[in-house]
């Protein structure tokens, strides 16, 4: 669940010498030089990636080699990013394994071979060496039956799970607790904004493939943990319906909203992803309810198919952010309509005020969490901490207060007490039942049908409640960025704003119309190519490049 951020708050100046120390000037993304063969592992699509590979130019195992230099650049050192929590130790070996059968046999797909970081709260075979604890001490060490759903069928197109990227703890769902901090992992931050909020609670997976830590990576949401860090971190997010990607393996929060989806720095490599990890899973009863044929979702990248498009604006909505972001928003529509769309606007919910006030997702996620959680600690092969319920989690915290109640932004775990005070009744299923109402019959679909729409549009950062109560899909890409002038608010202990802060622009619609919205938002990323205007920081971008680690024939 993303931690929302205040961005209507008042930006407060502090001294321009706190920002000057990283440097200050942020630049147009550029090749690291012109004489190069290599892709820029800052940008490198996995298309590039792939093609390097295929003709030799590196191997497998070099893309291993400088991903690790690279984390270990910025991660702990330098601007300390705290994006990864630690990286797997089976990475080289496996990378060399994928780089003779490819020699053999040639690839598996269009993944093989390719680094990938997965959030520390999908599951991955303890024989590769790597933890899955959610970022919380309580679960380190635990031993889990067999890799996530995802992550298996990732290993088995031939992926590399390069390790796992930090988050906020228990998929922000511990307490009032700053976006991007874990027991494990520290106080994530933005390569965007120094000590800026990386948001969450995908934040690693969103700093990680923001900078080229790896050439994507996997996250999850239940509402905004997908798409929040995607719009924070410059990014493409694919936060996918829910079903159709199984959720077997992963650290929960709510059966009913929960979803894994890629974050990755273009629509294609989203996509790529999405084509791999998406399918029917007899663990997961809900993606029994999907199409019985997934897409391949790199067919819907068409770059003309806005033209003719009709989409709709939820205007309501749109009037609770900033100018800023209001303004890019505004420009977007033109540029929509340049590509040949339809823009209907206003197309607001039926139900905007309703949807807006209600508390049902709260009582559903409360309810939900104590359930899911003690059921996925039941499916464990070993706890050595012993934890087996919340109370036990309440508890183990408390006991830990040192490394996890850490003063003094970081003491809270509100949401475990008021989720363990839960019990499953009558005003749990009406509740779920008016989130379907809201955010489906009377919200999304309400909306698409009033104004015979192909699609909703949002500033991503109030776009993810509508989809998340309703199971919906979004996908974000990057929109703009705050204006250079923007003064650093206070790092409590991160910051809300900065110059040059990414957002981004949500395309929402019904239950798996996936296909159609990646279509619409790759026709609108190569109209604008908007992630390439900003480069993250400098302290923030890794120098390490495939020229330093290919061995010299």
């Amino acid at each position: 669940m993303s931690r929302r951020i205040g961005w209507f708050s008042f930006f407060i100046p502090i001294l321009a010498l706190a920002w000057a120390g990283y440097g200050f000037k942020q630049e147009v993304a550029r090749t690291p030089a012109a004489t190069s063969p290599f892709p820029d592992l800052y940008e490198a699509s996995i298309a590039e990636l792939q093609e390097g590979l295929q003709s030799g130019l590196f191997t497998s195992v070099d893309l291993v080699k400088a991903y690790f230099a690279r984390i270990d650049e910025v991660n702990l050192q330098g601007p300390t990013l705290r994006a990864v929590i630690e990286t797997n130790p089976s990475a080289l070996a496996q990378a060399a394994e994928l780089d003779r059968e490819r020699k053999i046999s040639g690839p598996r797909s269009a993944l093989h071979g390719i680094p990938v970081l997965l959030k520390d709260n999908i599951a991955t075979l303890s024989s590769d060496g790597m933890n899955t604890t959610a970022g919380s001490f309580a679960l380190l060490g635990s031993i889990v039956p067999r890799d996530a759903h995802v992550a298996a069928k990732l290993r088995a197109a031939g992926a590399i799970l390069l390790g796992k990227a930090n988050l906020s703890e228990w998929a922000n769902f511990r307490g009032a607790v700053p976006s991007g901090f874990s027991g494990r992992g520290g106080q994530a931050s933005s390569p965007y904004v120094p000590l800026g909020d990386p948001s969450g609670s995908s934040s690693g997976s969103g700093i990680g493939a923001a900078i080229g830590l790896a050439a994507a990576a996997l996250g999850s949401e239940t509402d905004g943990s997908i798409v929040s860090p995607s719009s924070v971190n410059n990014l493409v997010g694919i936060k996918p319906s829910v079903g159709l990607t199984s959720r077997d393996g992963v650290i929960p929060i709510s059966s009913h909203q929960d979803t894994v989806g890629p974050m990755a720095r273009s629509v294609a490599d989203a996509a790529a992803i999405l084509s791999v990890i998406a399918g029917r899973d007899p663990r997961d009863n809900f993606t029994l309810a999907q199409p019985p044929t997934v897409p391949d979702y790199t067919k819907a990248l068409n770059a003309s198919a806005l033209r003719g498009a009709r989409v709709g604006v939820p205007r309501k909505f749109v009037a609770l952010l900033d100018d800023a972001r209001v303004a890019a928003f505004n420009a977007s529509l033109d540029t929509l309509r340049a590509q040949g769309a339809t823009v209907v606007d206003p197309a607001d919910f039926p139900d905007s005020e309703e949807l807006l006030a209600s508390n049902n997702e709260t009582i559903v996620l409360n309810t939900d969490f104590k359930v899911d959680v003690e059921q996925y600690i039941a499916g464990l092969v070993e706890v050595p901490t012993g934890v087996r319920t919340l109370a036990d989690l309440i508890a183990f915290n408390i006991a830990h207060a040192d490394e996890e109640l850490v003063p003094p932004f970081w003491t809270d775990q509100s949401q475990f007490i008021a989720s363990e005070n839960t019990t499953v009744d009558q005003a749990f299923f009406d509740a779920l039942g008016a989130d379907k109402d809201l955010g489906a019959t009377r919200g999304i679909d309400g909306a698409l049908a009033a104004f015979q729409l192909d699609a909703l549009i949002l500033p991503t950062d109030i776009a993810s409640t509508p989809a998340a109560i309703a199971g919906f899909p979004i996908v974000t890409v990057p929109l703009g960025f705050l204006p250079a002038d923007t003064p650093l608010s206070p790092a409590e202990p991160t910051r809300e704003s900065g110059p040059n802060m990414p957002f981004g622009l949500a395309f929402l619609g019904t239950a798996f119309s996936e296909f159609r919205l990646v279509s619409l938002a790759f026709a609108y990323e190569q109209a604008t190519h908007t992630r390439l205007r900003v480069r993250a920081f400098p302290a923030a971008i890794p120098k390490t490049q495939l020229a330093d680690v290919v061995e010299k024939l």
